[in-house]
């Protein structure tokens, strides 16, 4: 009779936890349980981090071009050339 009990308790093991990999495991889906939607990225992160520069990029020109030529009365196209910006940088330094 002690055999049959050490049995018994042998072979009881504890019940499994429920973590995820052990639920991906169950090839089996549940049909009283609603499907779950999956999400897909149509768009990669890094492509969404490269579009954000982009983004920000073009809207830092569009403002210069806006504060240059509209609120401070220079040609548009004055703004994205290398000696403006040496003028304006000289101006912050002093030397002029």
């Amino acid at each position: 009779m002690t055999k049959e009990l050490d049995r018994r308790v042998v072979q009881q093991e504890p019940p499994a936890k429920k973590t995820r990999r052990r639920l991906r495991e169950v090839s089996e889906p549940n049909t009283d349980q609603p499907a779950r939607w999956v999400r897909l990225r149509l768009i990669p992160i890094w492509l969404r981090i490269i579009v954000v520069f982009l983004l920000f990029g073009i809207a830092t020109i569009v403002g210069l071009i806006v504060g240059y030529s509209i609120i401070g009365d220079g040609a548009t196209s004055d703004v994205l050339k290398g000696d403006t910006w040496q003028h304006l940088l000289n101006i912050i330094n002093g030397k002029e």
